[in-house]
């Protein structure tokens, strides 16, 4: 599902996003130790979300690459989804918010379940 906006906004969403995220207690410290060039990041984050709602196709890289190496756990995803739609419902509309909500919230399924799920420890 495309949504009408700007990459201005998808920008603007990324960068009000992750100063939230860095001061947060828990995601902050994470972030911090996995960014060297926060600007360099903004861009990368803002190509991914724009190739996600727009699909312009300007992210190029491997998302779940970028993840596995970084000290996540599993209770990390429902901060950084509450992080996500405080931000979101700051920066859009409701319909164009919810968009992007249902879009992290599959996304952090998805990367929850590459990074976590064992099916040699279920049954």
């Amino acid at each position: 599902m495309t949504v009408a906006v700007a990459e201005a906004e998808i920008e603007a969403l990324v960068r009000r996003f992750y100063a939230r995220a860095r001061a947060d207690a828990r995601l902050g410290p994470i972030f911090d130790g996995a960014v060297e060039d926060w600007e360099e990041h903004f861009g990368r984050l803002t190509a991914f979300w724009s190739s996600v709602m727009l699909g312009s196709g300007r992210y190029k890289g491997n998302p779940f690459g970028a993840h596995v190496r970084l000290p996540i756990l599993p209770g990390d995803f429902p901060i950084w989804l509450g992080l996500w739609r405080q931000t979101t419902a700051e920066v859009f509309a409701p319909e164009v918010a919810r968009a992007f909500d249902e879009k992290a919230e599959r996304i952090a399924a998805s990367l929850s379940q590459g990074l976590f799920f064992r099916p040699e420890t279920v049954g």
